[in-house]
């Protein structure tokens, strides 16, 4: 009778979280197989050694090449694919003596094991048991001391073999993570890490369980010092229990655009909620969560959006108001603080974010190194008279001035009528910033004076910095304010 083909998981490393079946099989095997580098030394092997016993065949299955450069024929896989055919071949002789075959795996078989490719090549042609072992991410999650995923969380596991942008993409969307095969990937997974906006909450974990393990910020690594079997983790957003947050409304700032500037305070408290209430395309900037609710609304209707989030924090739901930008600049906190005073038993909290004045300001250098003041254009909740009244009176005490809500479809007129305000106390070569989708894929920053500045190159996705007496624009283009004053 042929022999029966195990496929044999040891799990991550620590030979006590070998299960009982495995240790069994082992030890009672004819013909132990198991995969190596070049170099010949086998991490599954030195697992199992506890419970080999002497007198056992051995089968090393060496890879004959480490680097994907070759000059077969079929190129890399054209190597592979025949290497994993003579060892099918060689454990298929045993086989057919009649001799069983446990072929050793780290963590799991069927989880990016290299059994898989015996398992493909001889499982239809003998009597096959796969034996499951603890995953190299079970292993991580546990020695990291973190939950994988809690609640309604999904957990995304990645190579690290995948182009940069896939990478960069799939962690902008996911909940929690594990990115696998690190080695000479290493620094393109940090770099899509740090485009995703989440290098922060990365986590570098080696050889887990065992006595080598190593854990660190991924963000503090050497990328000289990382081995293939590393992986890097972003666990469960959720955090403690203790940390979980109880019904009631957050009001949540995302920032001007881009999860990269998604505070960690922010994403957490987006993670817990159940429900998401804002603007539609607010809403569409979060990342999709299982068993999570979305309320998209119109623009203008920012009372009723703020009625309807509290009545639903006092049905017991986790409410986020999200707001581009702050929540309390021209965005959504006002009014939700407005209507909570006929809601007394909802809680409120307000969680900040990257304002859309600082990011334009950062693009373009620092021109709101002095003082400076924030003033919406905007004549729909206040008459256009107050608005230049305020703009007078910014001019006159030579503040910087950071302009939200310049212009939209139906108000064109305004920054025409702002500029020839400004330019009664301001000398037409006054700098000015015109930001346009910062953060987006459209982003442009324009340089321009205050006599020249065209009220057609600004729409509704813009804000301006008109500078002050001091602003300064350099060489370069690089605008920024002294923070000294001349007496």
């Amino acid at each position: 009778m042929a022999g029966r083909l195990f496929g044999v998981g040891l799990g991550p490393g620590d030979p006590e979280l070998v299960t009982v079946k495995a240790a069994r099989l082992i030890g009672e095997a004819g013909v132990i197989a198991y995969h190596s580098a070049r170099h010949g030394r086998s991490i599954a092997r030195s697992i199992a050694l506890p419970y080999m016993r002497e007198g056992q065949v051995e089968e090393l299955l060496k890879y004959p090449l480490t680097t994907e450069t070759t000059d077969h024929p079929g190129g890399y896989q054209g190597a592979l694919d025949d290497f994993y055919a003579e060892c099918a071949r060689r454990l298929a002789a045993h086989l057919d003596e009649g001799r069983d075959v446990v072929v050793l795996c780290e963590g799991d078989p069927l989880f990016y094991g290299s059994y898989m490719h015996m398992h493909k090549r001889l499982a239809h042609r003998y009597e096959t048991e796969v034996v499951p072992g603890v995953t190299s991410v079970a292993g991580a999650a546990a020695v990291l001391g973190r939950p994988l995923v809690e609640h309604e969380e999904t957990l995304t596991v990645l190579p690290g073999t995948l182009p940069a942008d896939v990478i960069t993409e799939k962690l902008r969307n996911a909940d929690s993570v594990a990115v696998l095969k690190l080695g000479r990937t290493f620094e393109k997974v940090r770099d899509a890490l740090a485009e995703a906006g989440r290098l922060d909450e990365a986590w570098y974990v080696e050889r887990a369980t065992t006595a080598n393990q190593r854990i660190e910020p991924l963000k503090d690594v050497d990328p000289a010092s990382v081995p293939y079997f590393s992986l890097a983790m972003l666990p469960s957003g959720g955090g403690r229990d203790d940390e979980r947050l109880e019904p009631g409304v957050a009001v949540v700032g995302l920032g001007p655009a881009g999860s990269q500037w998604l505070t960690p305070e922010a994403r957490h408290v987006l993670a817990e909620a159940t429900d998401l209430v804002g603007y539609g395309p607010y809403v569409d900037r979060v990342p999709q969560r299982s068993g999570q609710i979305r309320h998209r609304t119109d623009n203008r209707v920012e009372a009723e959006r703020a009625a309807h989030a509290l009545e639903l924090a006092r049905q017991g739901r986790r409410v986020a108001v999200v707001s581009s930008g702050d929540p309390g600049v021209f965005a959504m906190a006002s009014a939700v603080l407005e209507a909570a005073e006929d809601f007394p038993d909802v809680p409120v909290r307000i969680v900040p974010g990257l304002t859309a004045a600082h990011a334009v300001a950062s693009k373009a250098g620092a021109p709101l190194g002095h003082d400076y003041c924030v003033i919406s254009l905007s004549d729909l909740l206040k008459p256009w008279e107050i608005v230049a009244e305020r703009l007078r009176a910014a001019a006159v005490a030579d503040l910087v001035l950071a302009i939200y809500n310049p212009a939209s479809r139906s108000r064109t007129w305004q920054v025409g009528a702002a500029r020839d305000l400004l330019m009664e106390h301001r000398d037409p070569a006054t700098p000015v910033v015109i930001g346009r989708d910062v953060g987006g894929p459209q982003e442009t920053i324009t340089v321009t004076t205050l006599g020249e500045l065209d009220p057609a190159q600004v729409d509704m996705r813009c804000l301006l910095i008109i500078g002050s007496s001091t602003t300064r624009v350099t060489g370069d283009g690089v605008v920024y304010t002294p923070r000294r004053y001349p007496a």
